[in-house]
Formats: structure tokens, sequence, C-alpha cells
């Protein structure tokens, strides 16, 4: 009998064929291969605790080690012991990088969480020995550290340059790979540029290719952008508002676009996915001036005297 219950499990067969859904299976210090029947059931693991224990009369379930696991439910009941009898995946937490980070940001906030030494993450950056389907920019790889929630050991120092990779893969994966033909007149590092401008500008993600749009124009026209922003990028505090002023008046600063023509050296920030598909792909319209109103609801002008007339009517100066 028990024979012929053996020849009914194909060890080799997959549990749920074409899930390939990666997940995570937890297994108990002092578990036993047996004992997990009912909990590899449960996730779609083995197709019944009797058949998962006659697996076992064939299979060695001494192996098996306690931690957490990468499977799949397209995995066959001997790959299933296989991956349980193996390396588990190191314990892992998020980390957030938020939209708009500069490089000086993700330093901090990584040496703030103690996961690097104050400065590790800037000196990571700074090696360029990245491997990139894109060519990296001349001067500085900010804009390009694609801002996202990381999972990352979940004690000790973090290999910043490990992190420094990831985000440039997921860069090329999540934007450039979009954009096979490239961008038009525009070049990757202006697109990139425009993009860290507008997480700061417009903070509906739904208005910023209609900013966009204005921003090239105001680039394309030789007008100076007018874009404050840009003024704090250099500041140690970006709402340093004392130090931010003395940066609007200063003439010399690159970063100054109310009295430099063209775009900032380098992006001011690293910004998310819906302003860099707006700088790539802007809406045209008949306007050259926006500003905010209190409630940060955008108002476009088509001309210096609807501007003029927008500040008077939404108290904006």
């Amino acid at each position: 009998m028990i024979l012929a219950l053996l020849a009914c499990v194909d060890p080799d067969a997959p549990i749920a064929p074409g899930d390939d859904t990666v997940f995570l299976f937890e297994v108990p210090k002092g578990a036993s291969a047996s004992g997990l029947g009912g909990r590899l059931v449960e996730n779609g693991l083995a197709p019944s605790e009797w058949q998962w224990k006659l697996f076992l009369r064939q299979a060695d379930g001494g192996c098996l080690k306690a931690g957490k696991f990468k499977v799949r439910r397209s995995m066959s009941l001997t790959e299933v012991l296989t991956t349980l009898c193996g390396a588990p995946v190191a314990d892992e937490v998020p980390f957030a990088i938020l939209e708009g980070w500069r490089i000086r940001d993700i330093d901090d906030a990584l040496a703030e969480a103690g996961r690097i030494e104050p400065g590790a993450y800037k000196a990571a950056v700074e090696a360029r020995d990245y491997v990139t389907s894109f060519a990296l920019p001349a001067n500085s790889l900010e804009g390009y550290l694609y801002p996202e929630t990381y999972q990352i050991p979940a004690e000790g120092r973090i290999d910043a340059h490990a992190l420094v990779q990831r985000q440039l893969d997921l860069f090329a994966d999540r934007f450039v790979s979009r954009h096979p033909e490239g961008f038009g007149k525009r070049s990757l590092h202006d697109v990139v540029t425009m993009a860290s401008m507008l997480e700061r500008e417009e903070p509906k993600p739904e208005q910023r290719p209609l900013v966009a749009g204005i921003l090239w124009k105001r680039i394309d026209a030789g007008w100076a952008l007018g874009v404050d922003a840009t003024s704090r990028y250099t500041l140690d505090v970006w709402n340093d508002r004392r130090a931010f002023l003395q940066k609007l008046r200063d003439p010399a600063d690159p970063w100054n676009t109310r009295k430099r023509v063209g775009l900032p050296p380098t992006p001011i920030g690293n910004p998310s996915l819906p302003s860099l598909e707006a700088a790539a792909a802007p809406v045209d319209s008949e306007f050259w001036y926006y500003l905010h109103d209190s409630t940060g609801t955008l108002r476009p002008a088509k001309d210096s005297r609807g501007h003029e007339a927008n500040r008077k009517r939404y108290d904006v100066y």
C-alpha cells in the first residue's frame, strides 16, 4: 500500500505550474521537515500533508535549516526541500530613500541610522567604478541614484558601493530602458536635471508635464529659468531660509537660475519616475509663467501681465 502511494507522489512535478512569484517562507528554529507539512500546504508549496510526509520517506529531511528562504509555488517537492536545506536569506529591513533627496541627504540618513560611517555613501558615489547600460555623467551621479525603498541587512554597516550600484541599476531599469530611442534634442543628462527641478517645483505629479513644458520653453527661448529651488542645492540644510536668500542674490552661484541662463550644472536631487517621465514628455501650452496659491494649486499664466495678476489674486510674492 505504501509503495503504491509513493508511486503517486512525483517529487519532480511542479506544485503550481507557472506560478513563479517569489516570496519568503520561514522555517522556525527547531522545526522538523515533517512538521512543516501543514504550513507548506497553506503556502501552496506542497499538495497535501500526507504527500509531503510520503515524499520525506524517500528524501532526507534532516538537512533542514532555520531561517527565511525565497520560494515559488512552481517548485517541485524536491526543489522545495533543496531550497529549505540551502542557505537562508539574510534578515533584511526596508530603508526608504525619498524622492528629491540629494547625495548628502542620503548620506546623512544612512549615517543617522547607523548604517554607514558619515561620508561613506558620498565616497562610494565618487568612486564612479560602476557598470551601467548608460553613460555616466562627467561631474556627478546626482540625479541618477533612484529613490526607492531598498531592502538592506537588518543590522550593522551596509556596503554603500553596492547600494549605489543597485540605485543605478534601478534607474536604468525603471527609466532609461523605457526610452531606447533617446529624448530627441535633449540629452539624458538634460532630462534628469529638469526632472530634479520638477520634483521640487511641482508637488502634484499630474501637473509636472505642464510645468516641464513651460521650463523647456524658457530654456529654448534663452530665458533664465527662475527656479528658486536650484539655489538651495548647495546648502547644508535645504530649508535654511537665511542662507537661501543670500544664494538668491548671488550672481556668482552656478546654481542660481534667476541670475544665470540655462540648466544648472548638475541635477539638484534624485527625482522620482513621474518627474523623469514629465521631463521626457512635456506638455506644450500657451503658458510661460506659473505660481502656486496657498493650497498648492498650480496657477499658470500666458504672459507677465497675467502672472502679476495671479500674484495679486493669490497673494503670492
